[in-house]
């Protein structure tokens, strides 16, 4: 079975339809991501982009929004006055309250007939169902409709197989692009390059060459706005059942036979049916859940997550998650790999670092250095990969030290790089869907999350308290530090 789409001829017109349009998803990721596609030139000439909400709006006042809710999130060297006016000008607002489908006639009226239709659903996934519903009672979904669904995809197992058994019932599974940003970032694609596009590195990335894999997600913000909603959710729902399975996917996957969308994700989806399903014991031995408490980032001092507003006073959710996670398979047995995430951490920080395997012996004294040599690929605050060798230190003596091989993405191509959000949104418009979550993906990652959340519920264990501006509890480091490892701040 395939569900790899042929892309859309660029000349076809597009009605892109983003439900939330007055949200703060669209304000700051959506409508800046837009506005550069169409600054270079990468929107289909005749667009028009919808925008959605329940706000009691006319069109200059939700243009008004767009001035001063979404034109700071554009990079000042890329705002074109001229520019910003064409792409205000292809804007319409359209007041719906999603639980009328009667409202939805108001869609109906401002789409075009034969158009490629992009539904971009930037709310609560509860609300994915009656959207889709009334989309179709509309009239509004052909065969060359998209829909664009934002994470997170249910709360459990079960309401994501709902939200897909739902949404499948008017988008085959070619048209329905699951979203998660950091697919979309350049450094994860080049991931791919760097694995299979390598001779130096195939050999290698398999154990016993690798020693073990940490993947970190560090935030330095807090919950801010977020609140209400995440506390329903917490980091292992929000960031670790898809960012951060995703990277550890890419990481993990064998050779896809192609770049064919289904050869890659048929890849990805082995790799989250690998991951050992942890016991009881397991979670207690291998996971860590956090909750930020007052402290300091940046030199300024933070609020507790307890006093943040809206958050209840007696709230056990995470805001932090460390785990070992193991993939039993010939290429990865006995490699961990170490996942973490949390907010208000001491700096934001995203990269993935792939130790590998000690010398089985070596004449050349280390001194006080890691010696291991470690693949470093960050994808935030900048986008790098280096490899650390050892060499020596200049002096009489044959003492090593560890040095970066870096390549630097910005000065090796000076073309400019997307950000995520943008690459994303071009490829839906396109038809491209490797970098998109299959239904089959989704429901796997679930099925592995689940039972861990279970096992927090039944094991009744607060979470551990650390300080903000720290990297999480003390129990993280011991995770790592009863195989002899370290976190990468801490090498």
């Amino acid at each position: 079975m395939t569900n790899s789409t042929a892309s859309a001829p660029s000349e076809s017109p597009l009605d892109m339809i983003i439900f939330g349009g007055g949200g703060d998803l669209a304000a700051r990721k959506l409508l800046p991501a837009l506005y550069m596609a169409h600054l270079h030139g990468n929107l289909p000439p005749q667009t028009k982009i919808l925008a959605v909400g329940r706000q009691d709006w006319s069109r200059d006042e939700y243009l008004g929004f767009m001035q001063t809710q979404s034109r700071p999130f554009v990079e000042a060297a890329a705002l074109e006055p001229q520019a910003w006016e064409s792409f205000l000008a292809l804007f319409e607002y359209v007041r719906i309250d999603v639980t009328s489908p009667a409202d939805f006639a108001r869609l109906a009226a401002a789409s075009r007939p034969q158009v490629l239709r992009v539904f971009y659903l930037a709310t609560a996934p509860d609300l994915f169902t009656t959207i889709c519903d009334s989309l179709a009672e509309a009239g509004l979904i052909d065969e060359q409709s998209r829909v664009v669904l934002e994470k997170p995809l249910g709360h459990d197992l079960a309401s994501a197989q709902a939200i897909n058994v739902a949404v499948g019932r008017h988008f085959a599974e070619r048209q329905i692009y699951r979203i998660d940003h950091y697919l979309g970032k350049e450094t994860v694609q080049n991931l791919m390059v760097l694995r299979f596009g390598n001779a130096i590195f195939g050999p290698l990335w398999q154990a016993p060459y690798i020693k073990s894999v940490q993947i970190t997600v560090a935030e330095s913000v807090g919950v801010g706005s977020r609140a209400g909603f995440y506390d329903q959710t917490g980091a292992m729902r929000d960031m670790v059942q898809n960012h951060l399975l995703q990277l550890l996917c890419i990481v993990a996957m064998e050779p896809p036979v192609s770049l064919d969308p289904d050869a890659v994700r048929d890849e990805k989806l082995k790799v989250l049916r690998s991951l050992r399903t942890m016991s009881l014991a397991d979670i207690t031995r291998d996971t860590v859940r956090g909750q930020y408490s007052a402290g300091a980032v940046a030199g300024e001092a933070v609020k507790g997550y307890l006093e943040e507003a809206k958050v209840p006073p007696h709230s056990n959710t995470e805001t932090f998650v460390a785990l070992r996670a193991q993939i039993n398979n010939w290429r990865w047995a006995n490699v961990p790999f170490f996942l973490r995430t949390g907010k208000r951490m001491q700096n934001r920080l995203s990269e993935i670092v792939i130790e590998f395997a000690d010398l089985p012996f070596s004449i050349i004294p280390c001194g006080p250095h890691n010696c291991s040599n470690r693949l470093v690929i960050q994808l935030q605050p900048e986008e790098s990969i280096s490899l650390q060798m050892m060499a020596k230190e200049p002096g009489s003596g044959m003492h090593m030290r560890p040095v970066n091989l870096c390549l630097d993405l910005q000065r090796a191509f000076t073309t400019r790089r997307a950000e995520a959000y943008e690459r994303l949104l071009i490829d839906v418009i396109r038809g491209r869907l490797t970098h998109f979550m299959r239904r089959d993906e989704l429901e796997a990652a679930w099925t592995w999350v689940e039972p861990i959340l279970e096992g927090w519920k039944e094991l009744r264990d607060p979470p551990r308290h650390y300080n903000a501006g720290t990297f999480g509890p003390a129990a993280a480091t011991a995770l790592m530090g009863r195989e002899g490892l370290v976190w990468s701040e801490e090498a």
